[in-house]
């Protein structure tokens, strides 16, 4: 027991009924003392501790929760120590006596009242228990009450006699504490076989009060009994267990309900076994009625646990197999049912009914997961998921491939017009963002029967379908901040002409792929953008640039990266805007870069618009010949420029001078 969890002067009481119990105990079974005439373990005293103990499980009641529970089990246990009260001083007496008296109605009503008592603790603290933890608990406690009855009622069936009423009520005794007893089993079953402090009290409680039961009748029966006997300070003492379990803390009380791991197998079983045990002594020898029939209803009662746990195991399959082929935030089919879906469409081979697989990829969604975060674009996922399935759902399936991705079987063979209708489903937009959804369709099995052969089609044109619109998004977004600059400058508008060209010219010399050139250009173009915000004063100033104006001009590049950065389709060109006037040897702006850390786009637009300035007339000066301005150029390549930028420079400009003049 938890002592700072209850009043202290409860705790020790308890302490004290306690251990005058063990002591008076011990005094009957050794002797020592008179446990018959002495007052300290008088009757009056047994009789003393008996009302205490329930008057301290009444109040219980009165604090927390669980109230009627404990006031009923309190009740009870009052009941009975006035029924015994009775029972000494009135009826012990006499010569007859009668049956039942008033003693048989205090101690009769002790059973109903403690399991109202428990079924109020059982419905607060094992509420939500599975359906295979009651069968087990009512096979626990159909096994145990068949033992019981093999036992103790087959010796009162055996030595009970006189009129009808009588029998009745002495066989109510060992019946009632049957019933109790198998209720304790059920909660502790249900409990996952864990005994917590409270119910393991009980339990203690309610078992000991049936041994006590038992020995008394079994000795009244053998006509062995006589007072104070072994079996008389146990229902006492069962009293004080059960105010104990009532002042357990709740926290004990409600101890979790975990799996009992292999006790949760085996001892259903175990108690099947005795209820089996039971039926063969049952068939070798003569015994009650009742014994057996509970020992075969516990057995019955395994063959329902296994019904249900099959039911509970088909279910589980039937739900990881559903698991398996779902994805989990939509609810759509995943990439195993799409895979599956292929096949059982197919099977049929060249004679199977036409079909479209579309795939698709949100447009735009990356974006809005960065702007508004993961819980919202799940949100998203979740309801263009939904409207997908809405629409394909007269003539189709849809699935979620992962990520941004989504695919739908559609019926029909018009795979371009079948795929726009339902990826025109996958568009949402609001204030700053515009979702939409590229897609790419193909004929099944006009064009292939075989799945990955479709999957694969499809996901081609899917992505040449949506590179093909951020071309057009890095497009428009380029030629806006152009035609700003052209008006601002018109000059420095085709400087920036002469320098995308060379610039492209350069990568495509390098080596670069497509994009990447793609990128250059754009970069090239750009590059000089954040110099809207310079003054014309500086700009076109005729003479040199004095420190402070060198200082506001080396902040162009932190502002064209700014103003590039405003596109979203042209955030790959932002970094090398930045870095376009970085140098090789580490003196640039506005990071102070060197060597291979400068992006080499940047390297190469820093070395064409070194060229293309030189050979451009300037207000404070002459452009320079061709082969002066690459001469200079090679001669700071290792320290202003990148040298294998510079050399493929030279290699592009020789190309173009030495390439034969086409006739008019």
């Amino acid at each position: 027991m938890a002592a700072r969890r209850v009043p202290r002067a409860v705790h020790w009481t308890l302490v004290a009924l306690a251990a005058w119990c063990a002591v008076r105990e011990l005094s009957i079974l050794t002797g020592i003392g008179d446990a018959q005439h002495g007052l300290a373990f008088s009757k009056a005293a047994l009789w003393t501790v008996a009302i205490s103990a329930s008057l301290l499980c009444m109040a219980r009641a009165a604090r927390g929760t669980e109230r009627l529970p404990w006031l009923l089990i309190g009740s009870g246990g009052l009941l009975w120590a006035l029924g015994d009260v009775y029972w000494g001083v009135v009826l012990a007496d006499k010569d007859v006596i009668p049956v039942p008296s008033l003693a048989d109605a205090g101690y009769l009503l002790f059973p109903p009242l403690v399991f109202a008592g428990l079924c109020g603790l059982v419905r607060s603290r094992r509420r939500g228990a599975p359906r295979t933890l009651w069968i087990d608990g009512v096979t626990a406690a159909l096994a145990a009450g068949s033992v019981s009855a093999a036992i103790v009622l087959q010796v009162a069936l055996q030595t009970t006699s006189g009129d009808v009423l009588a029998v009745a009520t002495n066989l109510a005794y060992p019946l009632s504490d049957l019933i109790l007893l198998g209720l304790v089993v059920t909660a502790v079953a249900l409990g996952g076989w864990r005994l917590d402090r409270t119910w393991a009290t009980l339990g203690a409680g309610v078992l000991l009060f049936w041994v006590a039961d038992s020995a008394y009748l079994v000795t009244v029966a053998q006509e062995s009994y006589s007072y104070p006997g072994p079996a008389d300070t146990g229902w006492t003492l069962s009293l004080v267990l059960l105010a104990t379990a009532a002042w357990q803390p709740a926290g004990a009380a409600a101890a979790a309900r975990r799996s009992g791991g292999v006790r949760v197998a085996v001892l259903p079983l175990l108690f099947a076994l005795m209820g089996l045990g039971v039926l063969i002594v049952g068939a070798i020898g003569d015994l009650n009625p009742l014994a057996v029939a509970l020992a075969a209803l516990s057995l019955l009662a395994v063959l329902v646990r296994l019904l249900l746990t099959l039911r509970e195991n088909a279910a589980m399959l039937a739900a990881s197999r559903h698991e398996a082929l779902t994805d989990p935030l939509t609810g759509l089919g995943n990439r195993r049912a799409l895979t599956r879906e292929l096949e059982q469409r197919l099977a049929a081979g060249p004679a199977a009914p036409p079909f479209v697989l579309a795939l698709f990829d949100l447009d735009g969604f990356k974006h809005y997961n960065d702007s508004f975060g993961h819980p919202a674009g799940d949100a998203l996922l979740e309801r263009l998921g939904g409207k997908l399935a809405a629409h394909v759902a007269a003539a189709g399936r849809a699935f979620r491939m992962g990520g941004d991705e989504f695919c739908a079987v559609l019926e029909g063979s018009e795979a371009d017009a079948l795929g726009a209708a339902a990826g025109a489903t996958l568009a949402e937009q609001g204030e700053g963002f515009a979702i939409g959804a590229s897609f790419g369709a193909v004929s099944v099995p006009g064009e292939t029967d075989e799945p990955a052969e479709a999957l694969r089609l499809a996901d081609g044109r899917m992505y040449a379908r949506k590179h093909s619109g951020r071309v057009s998004a890095d497009r428009q977004s380029r030629d806006v901040l152009l035609r700003v600059l052209a008006e601002r400058n018109p000059e420095l508008s085709d400087h920036i002409d002469g320098v995308a060209d060379l610039a492209a010219d350069v990568a495509v010399r390098m080596g670069l792929d497509d994009a990447a050139v793609a990128l250059v250009r754009h970069a090239a173009e750009l590059h000089d953008v954040g110099k809207i915000a310079i003054p014309d004063a500086i700009l076109s100033k005729p003479g040199p640039l004095d420190e402070a104006e060198w200082a506001f001009m080396h902040r162009h590049t932190l502002i064209g990266e700014r103003i590039v950065l405003a596109a979203p389709a042209l955030r790959g060109v932002a970094g090398l805007v930045r870095a376009s006037h970085e140098r090789w040897d580490g003196t640039g702006y506005p990071d102070r870069l060197a060597g291979e850390d400068i992006p080499l786009g940047a390297r190469i637009v820093a070395v064409c618009d070194a060229y293309d300035a030189m050979v451009s007339a300037r207000p404070y000066q002459h452009a320079l010949p061709e082969a002066q301005a690459l001469a200079e150029l090679c001669r700071c390549a290792g320290g202003q420029f990148d040298p294998a930028v510079v050399q493929a420079f030279v290699a592009v400009r020789t190309e173009v001078r030495d390439r034969p003049a086409v006739a008019a």
